[in-house]
């Protein structure tokens, strides 16, 4: 896979290295992490998920304009948005519920703003994936979008829309950040492959929406994931193998 990650990147587009001083940073995210919103679940899960050294790979920085998608229980809301409320902007957008209601409320989180109200999200009847309809995140000019684990939750059709309205909502120059379990390549849909996505696959839907392919990270390679069991398996659950990918708009 590293190998083939290093072809594609051979023919993207060259770019600048990521600016900006990250201690200040740095300090914020690692602040955030010592909350006692944080629970010991969430904390156990620092290790695995590495969120530092993660969002320096993304090159997030405190005064930029931040979406998160799909925020579910609030992981990396808990951090991102002590990290940004000072001197950047940070949204939620789409799935936004529990933060809103559990969340949203808290001093720390008071600054956070909720975009994609009109978009539409439903299941079909027995589809284990998520259909979508929006045009955009009701955001404009931001700096970044990142979500996490959740690029495999919608139909080929819904990932389509949603890569259009991030492009749309990004800023000439501006960071996708995605991480997903990964599939093994053009490997047929089943159930033990429901919750992963080939990210060969990925990079193609997410250029020909007209991102350019930037950078990978090994930081969530996990070789005793063999990619043949559904990700909450007990053998793979919190071990699972995660591509992490950074495309950016053109500018």
């Amino acid at each position: 896979m590293k190998k083939l990650l290093t072809l594609m990147l051979a023919g993207a587009a060259s770019f600048s290295v990521l600016s900006g001083d990250f201690d200040s940073t740095q300090l914020k995210i690692e602040n955030a992490m010592k909350s006692n919103l944080r629970t010991l679940k969430e904390v156990y899960r620092d290790s695995n998920r590495k969120p530092v050294e993660t969002l320096k790979f993304f090159g997030l920085r405190e005064d930029m304009r931040v979406v998160e998608l799909l925020p579910g229980g609030g992981w990396y809301t808990k951090i991102l948005a002590p990290t940004l409320k000072e001197k950047g902007d940070f949204y939620v957008a789409l799935n936004t519920t529990q933060v809103e209601q559990h969340l949203l409320p808290h001093p720390d989180f008071q600054h956070t703003k909720v975009a994609g109200k009109d978009a539409k999200i439903w299941r079909e009847e027995g589809s284990p994936v998520l259909s979508a309809k929006l045009d955009s995140l009701g955001v404009d000019n931001v700096d970044m979008v990142l979500t996490f684990r959740n690029y495999h939750s919608f139909t080929p059709e819904a990932r389509m829309e949603l890569n259009h309205a991030i492009f749309k909502a990004l800023k000439p120059g501006g960071v996708y950040g995605v991480i997903t379990h990964t599939a093994r390549h053009m490997e047929p849909n089943k159930h033990e492959n429901s919750r992963r996505i080939d990210p060969v696959k990925a990079i193609l839907e997410i250029t020909k929406a007209g991102f350019v392919f930037e950078d990978y990270s090994d930081l969530h390679y996990r070789p005793v994931d063999k990619l043949d069991k559904e990700v909450g398996d007990r053998s793979v659950t919190g071990r699972t193998d995660r591509w992490t990918f950074r495309f950016r708009k053109p500018e």
